[in-house]
């Protein structure tokens, strides 16, 4: 079983992750975040560092998918079915030129095909965090990562604004694999409680797509 989970920055997708893989007992594969060293020069200058970034998570997530579709049992902090979302908007930003985009969609199609190919092609299940946007600027600003902050960019809150708004679009258009939300604003995942709460929904969904498959 693979199972993938996407979601904005700070809506608690890392510790969602690391919780259903302790759960089902099986390895979390995690973003590559804190050793990218692309990620803060783009937020000093997105315009110059966009597609280098978006070619770099491209090519972390093309790693991670593969070697979590080869396996039996995996979960994945974020995944290469979202990374488009990020390039494009990227592109609408100015960030990435028209033949940038082109190059990075070709490649893209090219790595989604090599998929296919493999014994086993899809997740079976994609866990989308969802949180409203100010719960989503509150917990970036609670996480405290410098390149982040957006209380004196007004830029940069736009893009988170554009993110979240993007990616509910995302959600409902994703159908790579079947898929379940869980409400991380109202389940906050510090409380052991919640936990319980949206692993149980979890559970559920598991269950029902196994009846589905019997």
């Amino acid at each position: 079983m693979v199972i993938i989970t996407a979601g904005m920055i700070g809506v608690g997708k890392t510790t969602l992750t690391d919780l259903i893989a302790k759960h089902l007992g099986t390895e979390a594969f995690f973003e590559p975040v804190g050793d990218n060293p692309v990620l803060p020069l783009y937020y000093a200058d997105p315009k110059q560092y966009g597609f280098l970034l978006q070619i770099y998570f491209l090519n972390k997530r093309f790693a991670m998918i593969k070697r979590a579709l080869a396996d039996d049992n995996n979960v994945l902090d974020r995944s290469i079915y979202e990374d488009a979302l990020f390039t494009q908007e990227n592109h609408r930003e100015g960030n990435i030129s028209d033949a940038e985009l082109d190059v990075y969609m070709q490649l893209l199609d090219n790595m989604m095909a090599e998929l296919q190919t493999m014994r086993k092609s899809r997740p079976d299940l994609m866990v989308f965090a969802n949180a409203d946007f100010d719960t989503i600027l509150y917990r970036i600003k609670k996480r405290g990562r410098d390149y982040e902050q957006f209380e004196d960019n007004a830029e940069l809150r736009d893009y988170y604004y554009k993110m979240w708004s993007a990616y509910q679009d995302w959600y409902e258009a994703y159908d790579a694999s079947p898929k379940m939300m869980v409400d991380l604003q109202k389940y906050n995942l510090e409380d052991p409680e919640n936990q319980a709460i949206v692993l149980q929904q979890i559970d559920d969904r598991l269950a029902e797509l196994d009846a589905q498959n019997q």
